[in-house]
């Protein structure tokens, strides 16, 4: 049976040590979130998590939600856990308090995220999901509707969806057909079917509010005549309760691979009422701004799925006697050393480790600079910030949802056949893992989307929010005598990089094809070079603090550091001659001999 313990002294040292997190509080709206703040919600959070959330996990995958006569029933303790967890106020910690949120810091609620997502993915999926509706709804909701919908689905007592996809069209959502047809009271009818909509029918709120992209009947053709609709399960009553059953019903669920106990389901709309978000035919502004955040969430949905596998692996490890070190028995006392002594799982173990502290760092990186884009008083700084937010949401989401998968695959080798059988919990983690490099965009998407979109975009500022500080870094460290043998493998690492962008950028000019062709290449190689700059950050906040080190975690940090330069960063390499390398060998590639 896997077990899951939150890393709070990793997630202590990112926040306060690499992100200096006390600085959090300088922040207009942020006073209050002090250290004596935030510790206690991290170990409140971890409570709920360990206590709650992870022992429905497996029992929830196994038993998966049930659909009959339109009704989703989600599986045993689910509600339960969700009343616990709506009443703890985890449904409000990063929303506005003018209606009922906490107001925390996005870094401090990442952090939290990561810690359900370890705990318990397909539960965080209903809370993440409303969270995301909450987002476009604040941003472009008109001021009544957001009264009359946004204090509830703070509150946690209704949830929210966002209904994009139909049965023949996904990623190119200019040829989506749902209509809206106006009234003369204001509202609209919605007709239409929408798949994949996760949490789209559920047991757990009084009401469930769809957001909805559909065609006005003047639309223009494309994404340029897609507008965004708010569709309520129950239209409320005159004093805000639900009332009267929509036009709106669940067809039927999926049945998946992974995330079984969330609620995945195919939306019927039948001249359901709903009402305008934001303005004709500007549809795609408001949802972005949900798929921008759930781009990040989906990113730490893998990080936090790699986090839960390497904790049962370590503890398999150290527990498993089989065969004997190689330099000669480590346990005489035991009829066999336990295999963590053996070089290989120690490479697994170590990747894993490197890649979830890396990207922890990384996420509370992209969500210190979502803090300073909305809270700093300083136009710059919040220009900077949005504009890093930008670069860096494609290669969070890939990039963690990526090594995620990796991870989650090498908890289950260390394990052997062990880690194939469902009772130990860690084939589960690999088969939640796996569709978050799917959905929110695939992975591919993101890539193009950097190379794009984001690496042109205003004569190449976005980059230079990435390429300047860690520049600049290299430069001040590159020579220090303790610290070189981390920046050396970074500064060679940010070459390429440099290099990679001027070919994609040259290359991409005179055919588009060679841009596609390299952009997941590239994408990895960014990431990586993103984690070295934090690996090198991270031995450098580690290395003074050596000498008062009681309990081994700034070795610890310094050790998985260097295994990263040395071992995981050279990939680089490989990568960087792949985008040189061009497209020209699988587009020249004959079509009809796949």
């Amino acid at each position: 049976m896997a077990s899951y313990k939150a890393p709070l002294r990793d997630m202590r040292f990112v926040l306060f040590e690499l992100m200096e997190g006390d600085k959090l509080a300088t922040l207009p709206g942020y006073e209050e979130f002090s250290r004596d703040l935030i510790d206690p919600v991290l170990e409140e959070a971890a409570k709920i998590c360990e206590g709650v959330l992870h022992p429905i996990n497996r029992s929830g995958d196994e038993e998966g939600c049930a659909f009959e006569n339109g009704v989703v029933r989600t599986p045993k303790g689910f509600a339960e856990a969700y009343r616990l967890f709506r009443e703890g106020g985890w449904t409000s910690i990063s929303c506005d308090p003018a209606y009922g949120g906490q107001g925390m810091p996005k870094t401090v609620a990442t952090l939290v995220e990561e810690m359900i997502c370890s705990s318990n993915l397909s539960f965080g999926m209903y809370p993440g999901l409303s969270h995301g509706a909450y987002v476009s709804l604040h941003g472009f909701g008109s001021d009544a509707l957001k009264d009359a919908y946004l204090p509830k689905m703070v509150d946690g007592t209704w949830a929210g969806t966002m209904c994009l996809t139909e049965p023949h069209c996904g990623t190119d959502l200019g040829l989506l057909r749902t209509r809206a047809v106006p009234q003369d009271d204001g509202s609209h009818k919605i007709t239409g079917t929408k798949i994949f909509i996760s949490a789209g029918e559920h047991d757990l709120t009084e009401n469930i509010v769809h957001l909805v992209l559909a065609r006005l009947p003047d639309a223009p053709k494309g994404v340029k005549g897609i507008s965004l609709f708010l569709v309520p399960k129950f239209l409320p009553k005159a004093d805000g309760t639900p009332g009267v059953r929509n036009g709106v019903a669940c067809g039927s669920i999926e049945h998946k691979m992974g995330i079984k106990a969330s609620s995945t389901c195919v939306m019927n709309f039948d001249d359901a009422t709903g009402w305008l978000v934001g303005e004709p035919h500007k549809g795609m502004r408001a949802m972005f701004a949900m798929m921008n955040t759930e781009r990040l969430s989906v990113g730490v949905q893998g990080l936090g799925l790699a986090e839960a596998s390497y904790q049962g692996a370590v503890a398999y490890a150290r527990e498993r006697i089989q065969g004997r070190s190689l330099t000669g028995t480590k346990h005489p006392d035991k009829a066999a050393d336990p295999i963590i002594v053996h070089p290989d799982v120690r490479r697994m173990l170590l990747t894993q480790r490197a890649y979830v502290e890396g990207c922890r760092a990384l996420a509370a990186w992209a969500a210190w600079n979502v803090d300073q884009q909305k809270h700093n008083p300083d136009p710059a700084v919040r220009e900077e910030a949005e504009d890093f937010v930008a670069l860096i949401t494609p290669i969070i989401k890939a990039l963690l949802t990526d090594l995620g998968f990796e991870a989650t695959n090498l908890g289950m080798q260390v394990f052997g056949g062990h880690g194939f059988i469902r009772e130990h919990g860690m084939e589960q983690y690999v088969r939640d893992c796996r569709i978050a490099q799917i959905y929110e965009g695939t992975n591919g998407i993101q890539a193009l989307d950097l190379v794009g979109r984001k690496l042109p975009a205003h004569a190449g500022r976005y980059l230079r929010r990435f390429f300047h500080p860690v520049s600049a870094f290299i430069e001040a460290k590159v020579e220090d005598p303790v610290l070189g043998e981390f920046v050396q493998p970074l500064a060679k690492a940010f070459v390429r990089l440099q290099q990679a962008t001027a070919q994609v950028a040259r290359a991409g000019m005179k055919n588009p094809d060679e841009a596609g062709a390299a952009a997941s290449d590239y994408l990895r190689l960014f990431g990586l070079t993103a984690l070295a700059y934090l690996w090198a950050r991270m031995a450098e906040t580690s290395l003074p603090r050596l000498a008062d080190d009681p309990d081994g975690f700034y070795a610890a940090k310094v050790g998985s550091a260097r295994f990263f330069m040395e071992r995981l960063l050279p990939q680089t390499g490989g990568l960087l001659s792949a985008i040189l390398a061009g497209g020209g060998s699988m587009m020249s590639f004959d079509e009809a001999a796949f």
